[in-house]
Protein backbone atom coordinates (compact mmCIF):
# COMPACT_ATOMS: atom_id res chain seq x y z
CA UNK A 1 0.00 0.00 0.00
CA UNK A 2 1.23 3.17 -0.85
CA UNK A 3 1.11 6.15 1.58
CA UNK A 4 0.86 9.13 2.46
CA UNK A 5 1.54 10.71 6.03
CA UNK A 6 0.57 14.17 6.60
CA UNK A 7 -0.32 16.86 9.57
CA UNK A 8 -3.75 16.12 10.86
CA UNK A 9 -6.48 18.38 9.55
CA UNK A 10 -10.10 19.53 11.19
CA UNK A 11 -12.01 17.31 8.81
CA UNK A 12 -10.08 14.68 9.45
CA UNK A 13 -12.17 14.20 12.56
CA UNK A 14 -14.83 11.59 11.55
CA UNK A 15 -11.78 9.94 10.25
CA UNK A 16 -9.88 9.31 13.11
CA UNK A 17 -13.20 8.58 15.29
CA UNK A 18 -13.89 6.24 12.92
CA UNK A 19 -10.79 4.48 13.43
CA UNK A 20 -10.38 5.02 17.20
CA UNK A 21 -14.04 3.77 18.37
CA UNK A 22 -13.84 0.14 17.32
CA UNK A 23 -10.55 -0.25 19.29
CA UNK A 24 -11.88 1.15 22.49
CA UNK A 25 -14.97 -0.74 21.70
CA UNK A 26 -13.00 -4.27 21.40
CA UNK A 27 -11.21 -2.85 24.74
CA UNK A 28 -7.70 -4.75 24.40
CA UNK A 29 -5.88 -1.98 22.80
CA UNK A 30 -5.62 0.75 24.58
CA UNK A 31 -6.67 2.13 28.01
CA UNK A 32 -9.32 4.36 26.25
CA UNK A 33 -12.76 3.11 27.71
CA UNK A 34 -14.76 5.27 26.30
CA UNK A 35 -15.67 6.03 22.75
CA UNK A 36 -15.31 9.76 21.26
CA UNK A 37 -17.31 11.82 19.51
CA UNK A 38 -16.29 13.66 16.12
CA UNK A 39 -17.30 17.00 17.89
CA UNK A 40 -15.07 15.88 20.68
CA UNK A 41 -11.84 15.01 18.23
CA UNK A 42 -12.51 18.12 16.17
CA UNK A 43 -12.05 20.16 19.50
CA UNK A 44 -8.86 18.14 20.06
CA UNK A 45 -7.65 18.85 16.37
CA UNK A 46 -8.03 22.23 16.52
CA UNK A 47 -6.35 22.87 20.43
CA UNK A 48 -3.84 20.23 19.76
CA UNK A 49 -0.63 21.85 21.39
CA UNK A 50 1.19 23.63 19.08
CA UNK A 51 4.32 22.12 19.64
CA UNK A 52 3.15 18.74 19.30
CA UNK A 53 3.00 16.33 16.48
CA UNK A 54 -0.58 15.05 14.91
CA UNK A 55 0.30 12.89 11.78
CA UNK A 56 -2.36 10.87 9.87
CA UNK A 57 -1.62 7.90 7.33
CA UNK A 58 -3.86 8.23 4.35
CA UNK A 59 -3.96 5.58 1.89
CA UNK A 60 -2.91 7.05 -1.85
CA UNK A 61 -5.21 4.62 -3.86
CA UNK A 62 -8.36 5.72 -2.18
CA UNK A 63 -7.60 8.88 -0.01
CA UNK A 64 -8.92 6.97 2.90
CA UNK A 65 -7.39 7.59 6.57
CA UNK A 66 -5.62 4.49 8.10
CA UNK A 67 -4.07 5.36 10.81
CA UNK A 68 -2.64 8.62 12.90
CA UNK A 69 0.14 9.34 15.78
CA UNK A 70 0.27 11.84 17.83
CA UNK A 71 3.39 13.35 19.83
CA UNK A 72 2.30 16.01 22.68
CA UNK A 73 4.57 17.34 25.64
CA UNK A 74 4.90 15.24 28.89
CA UNK A 75 4.28 18.24 30.84
CA UNK A 76 3.62 21.68 30.71
CA UNK A 77 3.57 22.85 34.02
CA UNK A 78 7.17 23.08 34.05
CA UNK A 79 10.29 23.44 31.78
CA UNK A 80 11.77 20.51 33.15
CA UNK A 81 10.48 18.36 30.33
CA UNK A 82 10.16 20.28 27.63
CA UNK A 83 12.43 17.77 25.60
CA UNK A 84 10.13 14.93 26.41
CA UNK A 85 7.00 14.11 24.00
CA UNK A 86 4.65 11.15 25.03
CA UNK A 87 3.50 9.56 22.09
CA UNK A 88 0.38 7.25 20.92
CA UNK A 89 -0.31 5.75 17.98
CA UNK A 90 -3.11 4.19 16.60
CA UNK A 91 -3.93 2.06 12.88
CA UNK A 92 -7.78 0.86 11.50
CA UNK A 93 -7.76 -2.65 12.81
CA UNK A 94 -8.05 -3.70 8.97
CA UNK A 95 -4.57 -2.16 7.89
CA UNK A 96 -2.90 -3.40 10.55
CA UNK A 97 0.93 -5.12 9.84
CA UNK A 98 1.07 -3.03 6.96
CA UNK A 99 3.67 -0.46 7.82
CA UNK A 100 1.46 2.33 8.67
CA UNK A 101 3.13 2.36 12.19
CA UNK A 102 6.62 2.53 10.61
CA UNK A 103 5.82 5.52 7.79
CA UNK A 104 3.82 7.46 10.83
CA UNK A 105 6.80 7.42 13.46
CA UNK A 106 9.34 8.10 10.20
CA UNK A 107 7.18 11.21 9.70
CA UNK A 108 6.95 11.76 13.94
CA UNK A 109 10.22 11.46 14.82
CA UNK A 110 11.69 13.75 12.51
CA UNK A 111 9.14 15.95 12.86
CA UNK A 112 9.50 15.95 17.01
CA UNK A 113 13.54 16.78 16.30
CA UNK A 114 12.60 20.11 14.56
CA UNK A 115 10.70 20.92 17.35
CA UNK A 116 13.27 20.13 20.03
CA UNK A 117 12.25 16.76 21.29
CA UNK A 118 14.62 14.76 22.50
CA UNK A 119 13.06 11.95 23.79
CA UNK A 120 9.61 10.36 23.78
CA UNK A 121 7.89 8.32 26.47
CA UNK A 122 4.75 6.31 26.20
CA UNK A 123 3.06 3.14 27.69
CA UNK A 124 1.64 0.01 26.38
CA UNK A 125 -0.88 -2.18 27.55
CA UNK A 126 1.17 -5.41 28.74
CA UNK A 127 -1.21 -7.56 26.89
CA UNK A 128 -0.75 -5.64 23.37
CA UNK A 129 2.34 -7.43 22.55
CA UNK A 130 2.16 -6.71 19.10
CA UNK A 131 2.61 -2.79 19.85
CA UNK A 132 4.73 -3.38 22.41
CA UNK A 133 6.85 -5.27 19.22
CA UNK A 134 6.08 -2.70 17.07
CA UNK A 135 7.49 0.52 19.35
CA UNK A 136 11.11 -1.79 20.07
CA UNK A 137 11.31 -2.33 16.42
CA UNK A 138 11.31 1.52 16.54
CA UNK A 139 14.35 1.67 18.67
CA UNK A 140 12.64 2.27 22.05
CA UNK A 141 13.12 0.46 25.21
CA UNK A 142 11.21 -0.92 28.33
CA UNK A 143 11.88 1.27 31.43
CA UNK A 144 9.58 -0.71 33.45
CA UNK A 145 5.73 -1.46 34.39
CA UNK A 146 3.09 -0.14 36.28
CA UNK A 147 1.29 -2.61 37.66
CA UNK A 148 -2.51 -2.23 37.49
CA UNK A 149 -2.25 1.15 36.17
CA UNK A 150 -5.28 0.69 33.82
CA UNK A 151 -9.07 -0.58 34.96
CA UNK A 152 -11.01 -1.51 32.27
CA UNK A 153 -13.85 -3.29 32.30
CA UNK A 154 -13.63 -3.97 36.26
CA UNK A 155 -9.96 -5.87 35.31
CA UNK A 156 -6.81 -4.22 36.22
CA UNK A 157 -4.01 -4.00 33.36
CA UNK A 158 -0.43 -3.44 34.22
CA UNK A 159 1.33 -0.77 31.49
CA UNK A 160 4.81 -1.32 29.53
CA UNK A 161 6.62 2.50 30.12
CA UNK A 162 8.91 2.43 26.85
CA UNK A 163 10.90 5.35 26.03
CA UNK A 164 13.02 6.25 23.07
CA UNK A 165 15.82 8.97 22.66
CA UNK A 166 15.68 10.69 19.69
Amino acid sequence: MKLLVREAQPNDAAAIVGILNPIIEIGVYTAFDTPLTVDAELEYILNFPQRGVFHVAVNSSDQQVVGFQTLEPFATYTHAFDHVGIIATFVDLSYRRQGIGKSLSEATFKSACSKGYEKIFTYVRADNSDALASYLRRGFNVVGTAKKHAKIKGTYVDEIIIERFL
